[in-house]
């Protein structure tokens, strides 16, 4: 059996139609509808009880977060259930990855072949807003400082209509001062920054290369920090990154680690996949080839 998760309401008539796209696929394919956050991590959950060979998210990168760790919620699910990923959400970083094709049919012919992949599966530790300690999986991203300052002040309104680019306006708002600064430590020393991003591939926000020389199965985590952010070192940083030449930037710091503290003197917000989830402290290491995801 393969289980598909999707939310029904997103994106209006193009998840309409996904979900005609998935009635004809067969007596084999269950789909399961979202109503609501958390249904995804909950749905997939059932569906590996169930049997489920493939559970697909079918969305963007906080549908596959929640699907992942639905897996990873059963005990043995992700060793006797493979992670599918469908491109349907504003952003799929994970797709992009991947190289998954966006359209339906190429995509689902990759999903029915069912190749696997195994790749490293990271972990945080961090604090709720309410204060209360939690921990989660996490597919390729996770980040403090600017950039989940940005998400957290994110228009989701702006967002269906407009897309990517309702992360451009927020991100001019999130450059307000004050920046604080956050301690990342390592088994490789401590750093200062006020951006502090960690990645398993190479790609952050859809197609930039902010990780360069990643790989999802080399048990490491790629970190990416600005020690200061300013209209200046972003412009620059964004030039780069849009030419794909990062290395060498006198405005990042780039090392590998297999875990990591990120501490701040205040609260600041955290993200893992582009979803805001509490905020500092956090700990964050790799569980080295602990996921079976399907690939092209």
């Amino acid at each position: 059996m393969i289980g598909v998760i999707f939310n029904p309401t997103a994106r209006g008539n193009k998840a309409r139609h996904f979900r005609e796209q998935v009635a004809r696929l067969g007596a084999h394919v269950r789909a399961a509808p979202t109503q609501r956050a958390g249904d995804g991590r909950r749905l997939a959950a059932e569906l590996v009880r169930e049997g489920a060979d493939i559970v697909v998210a079918a969305g963007g990168d906080g549908t596959v977060n929640e699907v992942l760790n639905g897996l990873c919620d059963v005990e043995g699910g992700r060793d006797r259930t493979r992670l599918g990923v469908l491109p349907l959400g504003t952003v799929n970083v994970v797709a992009k990855e991947l190289g998954l094709p966006r359209d339906f049919q190429r995509a689902w012919a990759i999903i029915e072949a069912g190749r696997e992949r195994l790749v490293d599966l990271p972990h945080a530790r961090f604090v709720r807003p309410d204060g209360t300690p939690d921990s989660r999986y996490f597919a390729l991203m996770a980040g403090t400082g600017l950039s989940a300052r940005a998400i957290e002040k994110v228009n989701w309104a702006l967002k269906v209509r407009f897309g990517p680019l309702a992360y451009v306006w927020a991100g001019v708002e999130a450059m307000r001062p004050p920046h604080p600064v956050i301690e990342v430590t390592s088994e490789t020393g401590t750093h200062r920054a006020e951006l502090a991003e960690v990645g398993m591939g190479q790609f952050f926000g859809g197609r930039y290369v902010l990780f360069p020389g990643a790989q999802l199965d080399d048990g490491e985590l790629d970190v990416t920090l600005a020690p200061r952010v300013s209209w200046p070192v972003l412009v620059r940083v964004f030039l780069r990154l849009l030419t794909r030449r990062l290395e060498g930037s006198r405005d990042v710091n780039r090392f590998r680690a297999r875990h990591l503290t990120l501490t701040s003197s205040v609260p600041v917000p955290f993200h893992l996949d582009g979803d805001v989830v509490g905020t500092l402290p956090a700990r964050i290491q790799v569980e080295r080839q602990a996921l079976r995801l399907v690939v092209p």
